[in-house]
């Protein structure tokens, strides 16, 4: 998953994220280490927050935006 790059070319820490999005900092550091799996609504919540497309969050592609 791109969290970590996002969170940092965003300049972004954890904490924040964590809070601006009611989440967890530990959640957060889990995901992006890739302890742990997003659920669907936390993928959709990271996506709109990073404005990008959960594809792309999730790298299956290298085109942030959706194709429509």
């Amino acid at each position: 998953m791109r969290l970590k790059e996002l969170r940092k070319l965003n300049k972004i820490t954890q904490i924040k994220l964590a809070v601006d999005l009611n989440l967890n900092q530990n959640s957060i550091s889990r995901y992006e280490s890739g302890e742990r799996e997003a659920d669907y609504a936390t993928l959709i919540a990271l996506a709109d927050y990073f404005d990008v497309s959960v594809d792309y969050l999730l790298e299956r592609t290298d085109n942030p935006k959706m194709n429509k």
